[in-house]
């Protein structure tokens, strides 16, 4: 008997500034083919990167066919049509997109859950951008490239909030009038879909220990921390947005609201300024004046006293939050490092970890300086761990599995007695 063909999927995980696109086949298992990105949309200095799964990216050339100020729909057409013509991996000459699954960063209240995309979720997604405007116009827009792409092809919606819906009903409430809570102003939390794929890792590595008190510090440009006990959300750095918690590449994280309203009254700054200041000009960048980014802080920390600082403040507030987090556990069992800093910056998971010995954590510093898998020793209590971030792969399970369940609702109406007609598949048109 032939066995089916392999799905391919395409992911789509759209950033404020930045797209990353995957392809992967789903048969018994999921895997990877190729990837593509872009960074820095809408800027002079665009960077185009693709290249075979596994693999270092190789930077591409401009598009002729993106102008000087491309949006996100055209950044996605230039990255599939090096996938089309120029990636050897793909599975077929003419390229074949059996599904789409794309990251949203805010599923609001209504989602705990992969969706597949219809009217109706979609009418919800228009409805966040009110509050997601940094991102939810941008996934619209690669939604909207999907559907004209691949007009056929069944899209489903990863939400990076859904994973933190778990949280106990105290853990979401901000101290505000209940009426704000009524409107849907909670705490939701966010980079659920990374710790949901640690979550996943964890059960595969040691699952006994993995279904205990486990702390995840998704430590990259954005910045957030999960308690996370049997397996579920119970606590997160973020709040109603991504700005809240710990300290990032640009966004400051926690911080006195009545500053805001001083800066308001005093500076007479705009809510649009105090976005940008708090979003966009703070964090690393803010603190050391001259980056955001932690390579190239560590390496001048020595002879740049501003670069230290914000290095240190970066260490100092993810400590906090560690101690905090493991309060709300009632212990720890695991801790784990994923995301760019978390997995590459072994001074800053060593700084981190330095004070936290009274919770058990300790770490190997060969082990760290190697970034081992397991940088704790063997008699340390508390496992220390670095695994890979792998948020598409994620989305390409959920979607695999969204599109699957469609197709078995599908059998089960082909097979029931027909009342009417109806069109094949509803066009979802943003």
């Amino acid at each position: 008997m032939t066995e089916p063909r392999p799905l391919q999927i395409l992911t789509v995980n759209s950033g404020s500034s930045s797209l990353k696109l995957a392809l992967y086949t789903a048969g018994k298992g999921v895997e990877a083919v190729a990837s593509m990105e872009a960074e820095r949309i809408g800027e002079r200095d665009l960077r185009l990167r693709a290249g075979k799964a596994g693999e270092k990216a190789e930077e591409l050339p401009r598009p002729a066919s993106v102008g000087s100020a491309p949006g996100f729909g055209d950044i996605f057409q230039a990255l599939l049509d090096w996938l089309e013509k120029d990636c050897p991996e793909r599975q077929s000459p003419a390229l074949r997109i059996d599904s789409v699954g794309h990251r949203i960063v805010h599923g609001g209240p209504r989602y705990r859950s992969a969706q597949l995309l219809n009217e109706e979720v979609l009418a919800e997604l228009r409805r966040l951008t009110a509050v997601d405007p940094g991102h939810m116009p941008q996934a619209l827009e690669c939604i909207s490239a999907a559907s004209r792409r691949f007009p056929r092809a069944p899209q489903a919606v990863c939400f990076d909030t859904a994973f933190h819906r778990t949280m106990p009903a105290v853990a979401q409430r901000f101290a505000l009038p209940r009426r704000f809570h009524d409107e849907g102003i909670l705490r939701y939390g966010f980079h659920g879909i990374s710790y949901e794929y640690i979550v996943s890792e964890l059960a595969r590595i040691e699952p006994e220990r993995a279904m205990g008190r486990v702390i995840v510090a998704h430590l990259g440009n954005g910045a957030s921390m999960a308690a996370i006990s049997g397996g579920k959300s119970v606590e997160t750095s973020m709040g109603f947005t991504p700005v809240a918690g710990l300290m990032m590449g640009t966004r400051c994280g926690d911080l006195d609201p009545g500053l805001l309203a001083w800066l308001a009254q005093q500076r007479k700054m705009s809510g649009e300024e105090m976005t940008r200041l708090v979003a966009r000009e703070s964090g690393l960048l803010g603190v050391s004046g001259s980056s955001q980014d932690m390579r190239d802080l560590l390496a001048r920390e020595a002879a740049d006293a501003a670069a230290a600082e914000a290095v240190a403040l970066f260490c100092y507030r993810a400590r906090q939050y560690v101690g905090a987090l493991a309060a709300v556990l009632g212990g720890l069992d695991i801790l784990v490092f994923t995301g760019g800093v978390g997995e590459h910056a072994a001074p800053v998971r060593e700084r981190i970890c330095s004070g936290l010995e009274f919770l058990g954590v300790g770490i190997d510093g060969e082990r760290n300086r190697a970034g081992a898998p397991l940088i704790s020793r063997e008699a340390d209590r508390v496992a220390v761990r670095v695994i890979a971030a792998n948020e598409d792969l994620m989305i390409a399970r959920h979607t695999a599995r969204i599109v699957a369940a469609r197709s078995v609702a599908a059998g089960r109406d082909a097979a029931a007695p027909k009342s009417g007609e109806g069109s094949e598949r509803e066009k979802i048109e943003p």
